[in-house]
C-alpha cells in the first residue's frame, strides 16, 4: 500500500510541473503555484459561503439557547433576569421576532414557528412601562451601591478611630474626619436606607413580574410541550446540518472538479501541454478541499454521531473506541481515494491507445522509436505475446495489432 501512495504522489508531482514531458522553467511553476494559491484562497471562500446557505440549527432555532439557560437555572431570580433580558434600554431596535425572521433573508430554511411565537411573547413585555421600572430599579440599585460605598469607607476610618481614641489622642490631633460615635450614627443611618431601597426594588421587581405580559411570557417558557417540541427540532437539525454542509459544499465543488477533468482529458488528447497543465492543477485544488470537508465530516457529521451513540449504548463511558474506529476507517478512506486516482485518473490502460498513436511510452509517456521494445527512460516493457497469434503486441490494448484478437483482461 505505502508503494501505491508512494507512485500516486510521484506521479502527481511529475504531472504538476512538466508540459508533454517535459520539465517546467522555474519562473513559469512560480507563476502556476500563485494561480493555484488564488484559486484555492477562493475557493474555501466559496466553500463558507455556500456551506452557510442553509440554515443553522441556531438559526432555525433562534431561541433555544436561551430557553435552555432558563430552564438550567435554579436561582431563586431567574424570572426577573429573563425578564430584564427582554427589555433593551432602546426600544427603537427591531422587535426579537424580526431579528429571527432576518436570517431567513438570503438563506435557505424557516426560522421555526414555535421560536417566531416565543418572540411575539417575548416583544410584549418591551414595552416603556416595564423599561421604566428597569430605570428604577437601576436608579435604586445605583443609590444602594453609593451608600455601601459610604459604609466601607467609614469601617476603614472607624477603626482607625478606636485606635486613636485607645492611644488617648484628642480628637483635634486625629487623622480622621468623624469620631466614632459619628461614624456608628452614620453607619445605621446608610443601612437603613439600604435596607429601604431593597425593599423598593423588590416591590418593583415584583410589579414587573406580575404584569400581563410578563405572566404570558413566563407561562410560555414553562410550557413542557413547547419546549420539547423545540428541542427534539433543534437535536435533529444538529444532527443532520454537517451532512447538509457536506451536501452543498459537494455541489459546490464536483462541477468544478468534473469540468476541470475532461478539459484535462481533452487537452491530454489533443497534446495541448499547457492546458493540460493548468486543468491539472485545478483537478488538483478542487479535490484538496473536498478530501478535507470529507475528513471534517467523518469527525463531525452524521456518522459520528452515530458511532457515538452506538458505542454509548453499548459500551457505557468506553467512547474512546470511536478512536479505534476512526483509526481503521480514515485508512480505507484514503485507499479508496487512491483506488479511484489509480483507476480513473492514472490508468495506463485508459492512456494507452494515445500513447501508443503518440509514439510515446505505455508506462512514462516519454517520446520513444517507434518499435523500441524497452523504454530508455523507465525501462517498461512496451509489448506483450497475444494468446492467439502469438504475435507481439500493445500492452493494455484490448486487440492484437496482429490478427485482432481481444485481449484476456487481466493482461492488459
Amino acid at each position: 500500500m505505502f508503494a501505491r501512495i508512494r507512485r500516486l504522489f510521484n506521479q502527481i508531482f511529475r504531472k504538476s510541473r512538466t508540459i508533454n514531458n517535459q520539465p517546467l522553467n522555474t519562473v513559469s511553476l512560480i507563476v502556476i503555484i500563485l494561480i493555484d494559491i488564488f484559486i484555492l484562497v477562493n475557493v474555501f471562500t466559496g466553500l463558507d459561503d455556500i456551506s452557510r446557505w442553509h440554515l443553522s440549527p441556531a438559526q432555525t432555532y433562534p431561541c433555544y439557547s436561551e430557553w435552555q439557560n432558563y430552564r438550567t437555572k435554579t436561582n431563586q431570580s431567574k424570572d426577573y433576569e429573563i425578564i430584564r433580558s427582554a427589555l433593551p434600554y432602546d426600544l427603537n431596535q427591531p422587535s426579537f421576532q424580526q431579528t429571527y425572521q432576518q436570517a431567513e433573508t438570503g438563506h435557505l430554511g424557516k426560522v421555526s414557528p414555535t421560536c417566531l411565537q416565543y418572540a411575539d411573547v417575548k416583544d410584549k413585555v418591551k414595552n416603556a412601562a416595564n423599561q421604566q421600572i428597569i430605570k428604577n430599579i437601576d436608579g435604586q440599585q445605583n443609590k444602594i451601591s453609593n451608600l455601601e460605598q459610604k459604609n466601607r469607607n467609614i469601617r476603614a476610618q472607624y477603626d482607625s478611630t478606636l485606635l486613636d481614641k485607645i492611644a488617648g489622642q484628642s480628637p483635634s490631633q486625629s487623622i480622621n474626619q468623624v469620631s466614632a460615635e459619628k461614624a456608628k450614627q452614620n453607619l445605621d443611618e446608610n443601612n437603613r436606607q439600604i435596607a429601604t431601597l431593597k425593599a423598593e426594588i423588590t416591590n418593583l421587581k415584583n410589579q414587573l413580574l406580575a404584569k400581563a405580559e410578563s405572566v404570558s411570557y413566563l407561562a410560555f417558557l414553562k410550557d413542557e410541550n413547547k419546549f420539547a417540541e423545540v428541542e427534539k427540532g433543534y437535536k435533529q437539525a444538529a444532527f443532520w446540518y454537517p451532512s447538509i454542509q457536506l451536501s452543498f459544499q459537494s455541489f459546490f465543488l464536483l462541477p468544478l472538479i468534473l469540468i476541470a477533468f475532461l478539459v484535462h482529458s481533452y487537452a491530454q488528447r489533443r497534446r495541448y501541454g499547457l492546458i493540460a497543465l493548468i486543468s491539472w492543477h485545478l483537478l488538483i485544488i478542487f479535490f484538496i478541499p473536498l478530501i478535507l470537508k470529507i475528513f471534517e465530516f467523518l469527525q463531525v457529521g452524521a456518522l459520528f454521531t452515530f458511532l457515538f451513540d452506538v458505542i454509548n449504548a453499548i459500551f457505557g463511558g468506553l467512547l474512546f473506541l470511536i478512536s479505534y474506529i476512526y483509526i481503521l476507517l480514515i485508512p480505507l478512506v484514503g485507499f479508496l481515494i487512491i483506488k479511484f486516482f489509480q483507476q480513473f485518473v492514472f490508468n495506463p490502460k485508459l492512456q494507452a491507445a494515445n500513447r501508443v498513436q503518440n509514439s510515446r511510452c505505455i508506462n512514462c509517456a516519454k517520446k520513444i522509436r517507434r518499435g523500441d521494445r524497452h523504454c530508455p527512460h523507465c525501462g517498461y516493457y512496451q509489448y506483450m505475446e497475444c494468446p492467439n497469434c502469438h504475435e507481439l503486441t500493445y500492452k493494455h490494448l484490448p486487440h492484437c495489432k496482429h490478427c485482432g484478437h481481444a485481449q484476456d483482461a487481466s493482461n492488459l
